[in-house]
């Protein structure tokens, strides 16, 4: 096959950890051409099908020079066999207009995963929504006033952006209330931007877990990212340490609940935050983990979302 990644610049991979780069491997080891570009490079023209500037890629197997590049070309992206949306999260403005590019890429012919719609239905924080029965008790609004009573409630809470990554935002506030009111304006802007607000759940301390789902289907093993010192977040970016190990009976159950929808709508990879077997979150623009799963398990998920991709392109 014929893969095209649409992805951040090469030169930002950091490749020890990097799922993108599991997924090209695998591919390429199964004798998958492989070729990228970033979002910035899309355009359309009337008269003519969804463009991309892209280059055709090998890679060398080293730890520093760990790709060669043929020069950029302009390249339909209905032309490739499969086009993976892999640019990292913020989903802002200019993310949401590629989605647009990359339907428009659809409807001319072009296999986009994850599916570009599906990824605007799914913001990854409001995506929970969907399925009150697997989440804490949780607030999305724009009220100050309805924060504070949330919080009165509660005692002990978590306030986040809607539009955050990797723990970037997040704020817990305890029973005490101290800076409760510097928090909301902070991330709601004088009532301007809408928080999420969750109880807190201690469990947190046994993990953030990362539960993968490729084709409707729950990657057995999980990732447990594990807050460090007095940090609350378990977020890998945030310093959380991540803890490979086995699907809990909940985490099989929260899977088989949302895996089948997620993958009848397009999404053809999720992650999956559980804390204290509650969802926390969705992830679908960009999920990872596959590296560290791999490396404490010998479980190849870069392999089984080949083979999920294969099987999809063949199915199409």
């Amino acid at each position: 096959m014929k893969l095209l990644f649409v992805a951040d610049p090469l030169a930002s991979f950091k490749i020890a950890k990097d799922t993108t780069f599991a997924m090209m491997r695998e591919a390429q080891q199964r004798g998958h051409a492989l070729a990228v570009c970033t979002p910035q490079g899309l355009s359309w023209q009337q008269g003519l099908r969804v463009q991309a500037r892209v280059q055709d890629i090998a890679l060398t197997g080293q730890a520093d020079d760990w790709f060669s590049a043929q020069p950029e070309r302009l390249a339909a992206l209905a032309d490739f066999d499969a086009v993976l949306m892999r640019k990292d999260p913020p989903f802002d403005s200019e993310y949401f207009y590629a989605t647009h590019l990359l339907e428009q890429a659809e409807r001319e012919g072009a296999r986009v995963f994850n599916r570009p719609r599906a990824l605007r239905d799914h913001p990854e924080k409001l995506a929970v929504m969907e399925f009150p029965q697997l989440i804490g008790p949780t607030l999305v609004t724009r009220s100050s006033a309805d924060i504070r009573a949330f919080h009165a409630q509660h005692q002990d809470i978590i306030l986040k952006p809607l539009d955050g990554m990797g723990g970037m935002g997040i704020f817990r506030v305890k029973a005490d209330g101290l800076n409760l009111g510097s928090i909301i304006e902070t991330l709601n802007r004088d009532g301007a931007q809408s928080v999420m607000v969750q109880k807190f759940l201690p469990e947190i301390a046994q993990g953030d877990k990362r539960v993968l789902i490729i084709g409707g289907q729950a990657v057995p093993y999980c990732l447990a990212r594990i807050p460090q010192g007095n940090e609350v977040r378990g977020n890998l970016a945030a310093g959380g340490l991540g803890v490979a190990q086995p699907l809990s009976a909940r985490d099989q159950e929260i899977a088989n609940a949302i895996g089948p929808v997620l993958q009848q709508r397009g999404l053809l990879l999720a992650g999956v935050d559980v804390i204290g077997g509650c969802v926390t979150e969705i992830n679908v623009t960009s999920p990872t983990c596959f590296q560290e799963i791999t490396q404490q398990t010998g479980c190849n998920v870069a392999s089984l979302f080949a083979d999920a991709l294969e099987a999809a392109v063949r199915g199409a």
